[in-house]
């Protein structure tokens, strides 16, 4: 369709009224986009973006998409500099259709904030209609869309080009776009072709990292090669690199085995550290240690479940591991109970991220932080209109967010009584009916729930339903208490000194503090506290006394904690945990901690005391 057609808009019109397309005068790949946006009953009149993430959780999904933003971003400010006279903007997308960065011309990036074409926006064709980023990830082509050419209004004032990004195994990473407004459509002409060169550059950048990060684990394992230990660095795929010298002559022909495969029933792996790499921040591979099986050794997971965390050596970590691993391969319903702070969602993650879902989103909710009232409107969304306050365009629950991946419903037993009806009703019958709406919405997603309480318990004190509880209690999986692994304890100090670039080698007396130590508040507590530590004394050892004074709970005070673990309410839990971080932050300030938690003193004195804090 030429922008100077006249009948141009005639055309838009007719479809969206009738259906009716004239498809000699279209792009085949347009007239395609725009029937499958009537199917899906995209808003034509509308098509600005809805689905927006919230602060945190693009912070997270910039997290996993580091490598991509390392590499092509350098490339999009190039390209800004050559286009600095154009009122262009540069967009870097991932595989799911989420905005990840947007930069260009002020007066344009301010015109996209209008129809909210921002970071954190979904922009696919479910969504916002035809679009050169949308209709580009689900054809897998570079295309452009022009004025009228877009399904929806929203972006008839807009010229986009957009390509897709493939890594070195040639899997989709992602969608960079350029889109200018219309009035500059003469520009369009060599758009497109500079956005291929663009990914062609970016692609080539991917196996050139590739490269360097093979290169980082040969430089890492120099380090091991004096390790007495048999010792075994393998990259992100589970495949062995490099083995030292305790494993020469048993695995000199073994290179880029898998690991799994090469142990057998022969070797065991005591521990497993991820290797991060030290530019875009990624996990590049593992350093694993092994040791001759005895016929009465526990047999360890296999490297092919991939869990970004701490396994250890324990028993029962390694159980909850294989669990994950058998029911990560199928859709089951799963079911995580375990004490706060002990890694509920870092498992439900795995869970997903080592299933066939692991393309789709994952969606968490934890139910507990959630007012009551509100609880029902974020699960499973509303209607424009459905009470005061509203959004006009209504808004997508978690279940809709979470279509064709993973929802993850945290602290379940929080949820009110008249709200798991319908939750019920969801979780049989695979549909969502919004608040105010009355067209169910079909569903396509696994749920793992998470609680920290007996759940059974509740049925029993008629707090959750039964018929609910056998819904959600399909395949239960415990994550023990870090006092029940405290084997692991050495193991997640590592993780933590590696992640945070911490060279500090804790002395065998501060070791056994560390393991004799009860923690209450698990995972999260050791890290908190291994947190302080560095804060204080840096890379100086703190002597015994200067260590107990990092543990909050220590000694009488443990008691109370266990105590307090045991009795306090979800909530209660979170806002002791708030004011102990915030005192821990503010460095025993009590004022000012008051202050930035906008608790009057008073008040923040009866909750110390409350909770044992003082």
């Amino acid at each position: 369709m030429n922008i100077i057609d006249p009948s141009r808009r005639e055309i838009w019109q007719r479809f969206v009224r009738e259906g009716i397309l004239d498809h000699a005068r279209m792009n085949k790949r347009i007239a395609e986009s725009w029937h499958l946006c009537r199917q899906k009953n995209v808003n034509p009149y509308d098509g600005k973006g809805k689905m927006i993430l919230e602060p945190h959780l693009l912070a997270e999904r910039k997290k996993r998409n580091q490598r991509l933003l390392h590499i092509a971003v350098p490339i999009l400010e190039k390209l800004q500099k050559y286009f600095q006279e154009t009122k262009s903007i540069f967009l870097l997308v991932d595989r799911e259709g989420y905005v990840l960065y947007a930069k260009g011309h002020k007066q344009t990036m301010k015109m996209a904030e209008g129809i909210k074409f921002v970071e954190g926006v979904k922009w696919t064709e479910d969504e916002v209609g035809t679009n050169a980023i949308g209709t580009s990830l689900r054809i897998h082509e570079p295309i452009a869309i022009v004025g009228l050419e877009h399904y929806s209004v929203a972006s008839h004032q807009w010229v986009c080009s957009a390509t897709p990004i493939y890594d070195e195994k040639r899997e989709l990473v992602g969608i960079i776009d350029v889109s200018y407004p219309i009035n500059h459509y003469p520009f369009h002409d060599h758009v497109l072709a500079t956005v291929v060169a663009a990914a062609y550059t970016i692609e080539q950048r991917f196996h050139i990292q590739a490269k360097e990060d093979e290169l980082e684990l040969f430089k890492y394992s120099r380090n091991m090669e004096n390790t007495n230990s048999p010792v075994v660095i393998c990259n992100h795929k589970g495949r062995i690199v490099w083995v030292n010298h305790c494993l020469r002559s048993s695995f000199s022909n073994m290179l880029d085995r898998s690991l799994e495969d090469v142990c057998g029933d022969h070797w065991i792996i005591k521990s497993q550290t991820p290797i991060y790499s030290s530019i875009h921040h990624d996990i590049i591979g593992y350093q694993v240690t092994i040791q001759k099986t005895k016929n009465n050794d526990f047999k360890f997971v296999s490297t092919t479940f991939h869990f970004e965390g701490v396994t250890g050596r324990s028993k029962s970590f390694a159980n909850v591991i294989k669990s994950c691993e058998k029911v990560a391969k199928t859709d089951a319903t799963v079911y995580i109970t375990g004490e706060t702070g002990t890694g509920k969602e870092l498992i439900a993650r795995a869970i997903h991220q080592n299933s066939a879902r692991k393309n789709g989103p994952f969606v968490a909710i934890n139910c507990g932080a959630i007012p009551k009232e509100l609880i029902g409107s974020e699960l499973f969304g509303y209607v424009e209109g459905a009470f005061t306050g509203a959004k006009r365009t209504g808004h997508k629950g978690k279940f809709v967010q979470a279509n064709g991946g993973t929802i993850f419903l945290d602290e379940i037993g929080e949820i009110p009584l008249e709200m798991q009806i319908a939750l019920l009703r969801v979780l049989q019958e695979r549909e969502v009916i919004p608040i105010g709406g009355t067209k169910p919405i079909p569903i396509d997603v696994r749920v793992i729930t998470a609680t920290h309480c007996d759940l059974y318990q509740l049925v029993r004190e008629g707090k959750l339903r039964e018929d609910l509880f056998y819904r959600i209690y399909v395949y239960p999986i415990k994550v023990p208490a870090l006092r029940e692994r405290k084997e692991d304890i050495p193991f997640l100090i590592q993780y933590y000194c590696q992640k945070n670039n911490w060279s500090v080698s804790f002395p065998d007396e501060v070791m056994q503090l560390f393991m004799t130590y009860h923690w209450p508040g698990n995972i999260r507590e050791l890290f908190n506290v291994l947190e302080r530590v560095r804060i204080e004394y840096g890379d100086h050892i703190p002597s015994i006394p200067e260590l107990k004074s990092m543990f909050i709970g220590w000694e009488s005070q443990g008691e109370n904690m266990k105590s307090d673990q045991e009795t306090l309410s979800y909530r209660e839990q979170i806002e002791k945990n708030h004011i102990m971080d915030m005192l821990q932050k503010t460095k025993g300030d009590i004022a000012r901690a008051a202050a930035e938690l906008n608790i009057p003193r008073s008040t923040f004195y009866r909750k110390l005391k409350k909770y044992h804090l003082i």
